[in-house]
């Protein structure tokens, strides 16, 4: 009997059905070839269902979606929404209350991709980000003295525990075990400044890096990973890192892997529900005109598959993205493809099931 897997869709708001569409298709396309069935399930949740309910994220979707397999996310932001409301009430509530605790970002240069760095290439540009998703800054803690006054004080609280920062530079260490690659792990940080969460980080890094004498260990104050991963990015393998600092490196590696169109992002419970996601925004202003990049979803469902340990599948799609960006796309930019959204989509499904 096939293996089947119920899988949660969240188109979500602007291109993100558009986006979402083209990686489901080449999601059927991998079941098809590879024997297994998805069982897939459309949820609404996002701007336009904010509008006309009120609701972001109702509890009992929540317990709806913690009986699947993975959720696949299109993008959350809507123009006409304040921001803050749907990030908030659905993308972070998510990865809190699913207890996604890792946030892992590929950082890996295509052949045929321009990069803006002068004199890398594929073979230079091949590293992956674990950031903890679910603690820093971004709990939420902390609150105002005399709001709207010229007394104010506002508070922003960095929460870390052992248990959370413990479990994501494991996870990490594990990761660069599996990926075999330079087997290295480097910590971002910033022990210098940071005194009391980032000692707690430092001294969990070098306890748990003893029980993988295989491999190696690096340190860099997050700045200065900043300007290597600019200036050598080939140093790195797998970089662990706390929650905001993640936010902004990541989206500096996908500015060097060629931008945000073939950027895609995880946020992996290891022991429960994990979601995928393209790493740019909603972009609502090519909504409707089928010229938005689908790439990035697409890498996000190939992410999913490896997960869900259907490997041949990632690999066959991640084949599949490479022979269209090396070969047939003109640009990664929406509108400067050369192909329409679905056109792209359709290549991609197309050597994918066949390469």
């Amino acid at each position: 009997m096939a293996k089947a897997y119920r899988i949660a869709v969240v188109p979500g708001d602007g291109t993100g059905p558009e986006v979402i569409g083209e990686a489901v298709k080449v999601l059927k396309a991998l079941a098809s070839r590879n024997g297994f069935v998805l069982d897939l399930h459309h949820y609404d949740f996002g701007g336009e269902r904010y509008k006309r309910t009120g609701e972001t994220l109702p509890d009992s979707a929540l317990d709806e979606l913690r009986r699947f397999d993975a959720i696949l996310l299109g993008a959350i932001g809507h123009p006409e929404v304040a921001p803050g409301i749907l990030e908030r009430g659905i993308l972070l509530r998510l990865r809190f209350e699913l207890d996604q605790y890792i946030n892992l970002r590929p950082v890996k240069l295509y052949p045929g991709v321009y990069t803006p760095l002068r004199d890398k290439g594929p073979e230079d540009i091949d590293f992956v980000v674990v950031r903890e998703n679910t603690e820093g800054l971004y709990c939420g803690a902390g609150g105002f003295l005399k709001k709207g006054t010229q007394d104010e004080v506002a508070v922003q609280e960095l929460i870390a525990t052992r248990k959370g920062v413990e479990r994501c530079i494991r996870y990490a260490f594990d990761y660069a075990r599996k990926r075999n690659k330079k087997k290295l792990v480097t910590m971002s940080g910033k022990t210098n400044v940071l005194t009391f969460a980032q000692d707690l980080w430092w001294r969990c890094f070098q306890e748990v890096a003893k029980e993988y004498p295989d491999i190696k260990t690096d340190y860099a104050h997050v700045d200065a990973t900043c300007m290597w991963m600019v200036k050598n990015p080939e140093w790195f393998d797998v970089i662990v890192t706390e929650n905001m600092f993640g936010d902004i490196i990541t989206d500096l590696g996908a500015m060097i892997q060629g931008g945000m169109g073939i950027a895609a992002g995880g946020n992996v419970n290891p022991q429960g529900v994990s979601m995928f996601e393209p790493i740019g925004g909603s972009a609502p202003k090519y909504t409707g005109k089928n010229v938005i990049n689908p790439l990035a979803a697409i890498c996000a469902a190939g992410m999913m598959l490896e997960t869900l340990g259907e490997d041949q599948a990632a690999r066959q799609l991640e084949n599949g993205v490479i022979e269209v960006v090396s070969k047939k796309l003109k640009s990664l930019a929406a509108g400067r493809m050369g192909y329409s959204t679905t056109e792209v989509g359709d290549m991609v499904a197309n050597f994918a099931s066949t390469l």
